[in-house]
């Protein structure tokens, strides 16, 4: 009787969790756009790099270039909006942003702790530097 009850337990724990299991809910984008200011040159004004989906929710990356140079980087989408996330995720950020703007390349090192984050941020950061037409 022990061992039946123990096996139905065990099936019903398995059973839960595995419909209670989410799959990534986000699609990816399809190519990156550039946002240029009117009037402005080639390879001038935002770019975005696509969402490159993570198990905790996509990254985007955004740049501004502004006479052949990244001025600015910012990630507008990210999992930095989970609060389960956040802390990994807002504490990463800051340092790779730093490091595209340093090397103006995807060049980066991956931040410890946010691999997955990271590795998406380079690739879309790679996506937007191709967009800009200076990857």
């Amino acid at each position: 009787m022990r061992r039946i009850t123990l096996w139905m337990f065990s099936t019903v724990a398995a059973l839960v969790l595995l419909f209670s299991y989410r799959t990534s809910t986000s699609t990816p984008a399809a190519a990156p756009e550039a946002i240029s200011a009117p009037g402005a040159s080639k390879g001038e004004g935002q770019f975005d790099g696509s969402a490159v989906p993570t198990n905790w929710g996509p990254v985007q990356v955004r740049i501004t270039v502004a006479d052949g140079k990244v001025t600015a980087v910012d990630a507008p989408v990210s999992p930095a909006d989970d609060p389960a996330d956040a802390g990994i995720t807002k504490g990463a950020l800051p340092s790779l942003h730093e490091q595209a703007l340093a090397k103006q390349s995807a060049d980066i090192d991956s931040v410890s702790g946010a691999t997955f984050t990271s590795a998406a941020y380079k690739e879309s950061l790679q996506a937007a530097l191709d967009a800009a037409q200076l990857g």
